[in-house]
């Protein structure tokens, strides 16, 4: 007889694969990591041998985010994106943890149980605050680090995203479920949209079909104002935390190659971080897109792809040059 965890396992991919979200080329899977439910989305690779990477989505968001480019980079790397505790596919964590700590232990458990570590690691927004914890926790699972508007401290906080932070505001999620319950799944799916586009009109149609039916499905979860809530709550956390728990002394740990991705559309993230970004991170390179907003892997999958294998030459470059430095051949 199945237990409670495998029945809501597999009613939640059954929910996801009941909504137009697994593309030509993907499958989706749930696995369960000792009382933990994961779900994870995967494109295979064009060629046999290629090295892993593994995708993590922002606040909100779901594996689907990452569709676009991993199809992109098909030919480079073995991609898999997995949904976040409360998110996608994924039910909740037994422990009612959504903090940026409680996710990187997700991620961690996922790549230690999985044997594909070390990977190429992605990260967009609160993802991306969860794979820089990762990497400072665990360098031997990051082979490099590649950062798309990451959620890290700003000092002036954008206005655009005050909102967004006020969801976790205790209460608030009661707050606004009343206020949207007769919202339809459409206006809210399109208020998203536009809100982390650079350009709305590069929203296709058929992307706004499935965000729809995504935010429809979501909507009807028992959990979805708990998960968005908590998570935000637990972002929002991890930006008062100071000395070594702080964000961005996680980042001066990060000794993998970090590849950093901002877009100047972006109303959630400004730009103006990327130069810290920069400093903190050791070996990174910078690359800021002048028409992308939040989710440049989304709008301009091609040329996010591009950077990660300009990125990865440089890297493979630098680790030459680093070996002939120490010696080794």
């Amino acid at each position: 007889m199945p237990s409670t965890e495998e029945q809501r396992a597999e009613a939640a991919l059954a929910a996801a694969e009941g909504w137009p979200g697994v593309r030509e080329g993907e499958t989706l899977r749930t696995t369960d990591l000792s009382g933990m439910t994961l779900a994870v989305r995967r494109r295979a690779g064009g060629v046999d041998g290629l090295e892993p990477a593994l995708l993590v989505h922002g606040l909100g968001g779901s594996s689907r985010n990452w569709s676009a480019l991993m199809e992109q980079l098909a030919a480079d790397v073995e991609c898999e994106a997995l949904d976040l505790p409360g998110f996608g596919a994924s039910p909740p964590p037994p422990t009612r943890d959504y903090s940026v700590y409680g996710h990187a232990r997700a991620v961690i458990r996922l790549l230690d149980a999985g044997g594909r570590a070390p990977v190429h690691l992605f990260g967009n927004s609160l993802g991306g605050a969860v794979v820089t914890r990762v990497a400072a926790l665990r360098p031997d699972l990051v082979r490099t680090l590649t950062l798309i508007a990451p959620a890290m401290p700003e000092r002036l906080p954008r206005l655009t995203s005050l909102p967004t932070g006020l969801v976790g505001v205790p209460g608030a999620t009661r707050l606004l479920r009343w206020a949207t319950r007769d919202q339809a799944p459409g206006r809210r799916a399109r208020a998203v949209l536009r809100l982390v586009y650079g350009n709305p009109e590069r929203i296709t149609p058929l992307e706004f079909a499935m965000a729809e039916a995504e935010m429809e499905r979501r909507q009807g979860l028992p959990y979805f104002w708990e998960s968005l809530g908590r998570t935000t709550r637990g972002l929002l956390n991890a930006y008062t935390l100071g000395g070594q728990h702080s964000l961005w002394r996680q980042a001066e740990r990060v000794l993998a190659p970090t590849l950093l991705v901002y877009g100047a559309r972006d109303r959630l993230v400004g730009v103006a971080s990327a130069r810290r970004a920069g400093r903190a991170f050791g070996f990174s390179r910078l690359v800021v897109l002048p028409e992308a907003g939040h989710v440049a892997m989304m709008e301009f999958p091609a040329e996010v792809a591009g950077a990660f294998r300009e990125f990865l030459t440089e890297a493979a470059v630098a680790a030459g040059d680093r070996g002939e430095a120490d010696g080794r051949p």
